[in-house]
């Protein structure tokens, strides 16, 4: 049931920040007012900023809060108006961005002040797991505060179609995941694995990394010294090509809504996505439990394969008194609590009130086991692990993957993009 790609693969867009466009102290902006800029502009992340900003005004009455919100492209069209922000030292007063490895780009170019000494004064050493102030951390400091957390390693599937294939329990690991794809396909109308558009298959490549690998060796993939041509990660990519061969055609026309869509109504059996899923499906209408259910990707229970909203505070930015109160808000538990239930996600924090989860057959078990201290995985797709050029060469190793399905060419790609990562 191999798929056909029908489009170009569709690269990352790259920042590429220039070191020599950073602007230096402070100021010259309007004390009274302060800007935020994030691409949050529609659904539950637009509904959790609001309610951010409104408890800013409350807390803050002298202050006007611009929403410099820039729609579309998934955050890419904000990313663009940022950088040339940036470049003309014209920067907000915070931005978001994903926390990790995503951000490094504007840490090398000078844009970010670092936060290690807020961070100290907040506590929020403290009210987050050390695995997690390790994975955002560059060099020692911290130059972001995370308002989120997303889980990307979850296998979201329909309980009809497991029992007509004969599926009793979902799969546990990858050898278990590849015999049920086969069972669907056999037993079933239905399309085994669900992907959409080429990042969906970045995703899912991910998760599949993870589950082959285990924690310790996903995570040693993106350290210094990472060696992708062991025969593990040889045998993760055999995985992955066993995964794909249960996908369905014409695949790449589609985005995660489609293929999270055709699980729900029983079109498909299974799709690997983020946790924003379960959001979706309750746009949809769908009912947790009947329409469609969730369990760790497999091989990959007990580990949070990672991704996180946060903000900063940018060099020269022209309010920083207003900018530190943001992130202030942004840290704390009252703004966290307030934010993630609509966002559809959990706090970094562990101090989270799970009664304001309860809604939510997703998020209050996804709070539960965050609560519970899992280990930790920082996701690539999603800014954590790699950077931005690191993440485009990775996408384009699976673009070249998904014409030719040659897993050696692929394994060598993935080597090659690694140790020029570690050139930088």
């Amino acid at each position: 049931m191999r798929r056909r790609w029908t489009t170009a693969p569709a690269a990352a867009l790259a920042v590429g920040l220039a070191a020599s466009g950073c602007g230096g102290g402070g100021g010259g902006g309007d004390a009274s007012q302060v800007e935020v800029f994030s691409w949050w502009t529609g659904g539950g992340e637009e509904a959790g900023l609001n309610a951010l900003i409104e408890m800013y005004e409350e807390q803050h009455p002298g202050t006007e809060f611009v929403n410099a919100a820039v729609a579309g492209g998934s955050g890419t069209n904000a990313q663009a108006v940022l950088e040339g922000r940036l470049q003309s030292q014209d920067p907000p007063d915070s931005f978001q961005g994903h926390a990790g490895a995503e951000l490094q780009d504007y840490i090398e170019a000078g844009y970010l002040e670092p936060l290690d000494d807020f961070y100290d004064e907040h506590g929020l050493r403290e009210a987050m797991p050390d695995q997690l102030l390790e994975q955002i951390s560059y060099d020692g400091s911290v130059y972001s505060v995370p308002v989120n957390i997303h889980r990307s390693n979850v296998l979201w599937y329909n309980p009809s179609v497991l029992e007509e294939a004969g599926i009793e329990e979902p799969p546990q690991t990858l050898d278990d995941l590849i015999a049920d794809l086969e069972a669907v396909e056999e037993e079933t109308d239905a399309i085994p694995m669900a992907v959409g558009a080429q990042w969906t298959v970045d995703h899912l490549l991910e998760s599949v990394l993870l589950g082959s690998l285990g924690t310790e060796g996903y995570n040693a993939l993106w350290e210094p010294g990472a060696d992708w041509g062991t025969p593990g990660v040889a045998d993760a990519l055999a995985d992955f090509d066993a995964v794909l061969e249960h996908t369905q055609e014409e695949s790449a026309s589609e985005d995660w809504q489609e293929a999270s869509q055709r699980v729900a109504e029983g079109e498909a059996a299974f799709t690997v996505m983020g946790d924003w899923a379960a959001g979706y499906f309750d746009e949809l209408g769908m009912t947790a439990g009947e329409d469609y259910d969730w369990a760790p990707s497999p091989g990959t229970e007990g580990t949070y394969l990672w991704l996180s909203d946060s903000f900063t505070l940018p060099v020269g930015a022209p309010n920083p008194e207003g900018a530190t109160a943001w992130l202030e808000l942004a840290a704390s538990k009252d703004g966290q609590d307030a934010f993630n239930p609509l966002k559809g996600s959990i706090p970094a924090r562990e101090d989270a009130d799970p009664e304001q989860y309860a809604d939510s057959p997703y998020l209050s078990e996804a709070l539960e086991e965050w609560q519970s201290g899992p280990e930790l995985a920082g996701s690539f797709w999603h800014g954590v692990a790699a950077d931005n050029r690191w993440k485009d060469s990775i996408d384009t190793a699976v673009g070249l993957y998904l014409q030719d399905g040659d897993t050696e060419a692929l394994q060598d790609a993935l080597d090659e993009a690694s140790q020029a990562a570690q050139d930088e």
